[in-house]
């Protein structure tokens, strides 16, 4: 998993990561807690969560 620049720090991603695996310092980031389920992706507003094909 990946945050691009798109980022605006809003945090609706941490809402929905079952896991913890992301904070928001700024912008968000994913830390190594992350286990690529992409639940994640769709709630970004911005589209700045790009999820491994």
């Amino acid at each position: 998993m990946k945050i691009n620049d798109n980022c605006v720090g809003c945090g609706q991603c941490t809402s929905f990561c079952r896991q913890g695996a992301i904070v928001v310092r700024g912008k968000a980031r994913i830390t190594d807690a992350c286990v690529e389920c992409g639940i994640c992706a769709p709630y970004c507003p911005v589209k700045a969560i790009e999820v491994p094909v």
